[in-house]
C-alpha cells in the first residue's frame, strides 16, 4: 500500500457509521453480510448505508458480491492488512520488540484474511 491509498483509506474510516461497518464486517468473517443486516446493525436509511458502502468499496476496505438477489458485502482483508502494514512498516527505529504487541494483535485473527489488493 502507498500513501495515497493509505490516505484514501483513512478518510473513509474517519466518518463514524463507515468505521462501525467495516468492524461489523471485519467481525463477520469472509462470508460477510447482506446489506439489509448491514443497515440494521448501524441503524443507516437505505440511502444513507448506500452512500457509505460506496465509499468504502471505492476506498478498496470492503468488497461485494451478489449472492442471488441479495449483495454481500465483506472487509478486504488485503486492504485492512496492508493500511496496518504501512503504519507499521519502518517501526521502532530499528527495535522490532517494540512492535510485538501489535503484531501478537494481528496474529490472533481467527479468520482466514484473502489476499486482494488494494485499488488506486
Amino acid at each position: 500500500m502507498d500513501e495515497r491509498d493509505a490516505l484514501s483509506a483513512f478518510a473513509a474510516l474517519s466518518q463514524e457509521t463507515r468505521l462501525r461497518m467495516v468492524r461489523l464486517l471485519v467481525a463477520a468473517g469472509p462470508a460477510g453480510m447482506a446489506a439489509g443486516a448491514i443497515a440494521e446493525a448501524v441503524d443507516a436509511s437505505s440511502s444513507n448505508l448506500s452512500f457509505h458502502l460506496k465509499e468504502l468499496e471505492h476506498a478498496g476496505l470492503i468488497q461485494s458480491r451478489r449472492q442471488s438477489r441479495s449483495i454481500i458485502y465483506s472487509a478486504s482483508y488485503g486492504a485492512l492488512s496492508g493500511l496496518v502494514e504501512f503504519l507499521m512498516r519502518d517501526c521502532c527505529q530499528g527495535h522490532p520488540a517494540v512492535c510485538v504487541p501489535a503484531v501478537a494483535a494481528l496474529s490472533a485473527c481467527a479468520c482466514n484474511p484473502d489476499q486482494e489488493q488494494v485499488h488506486g
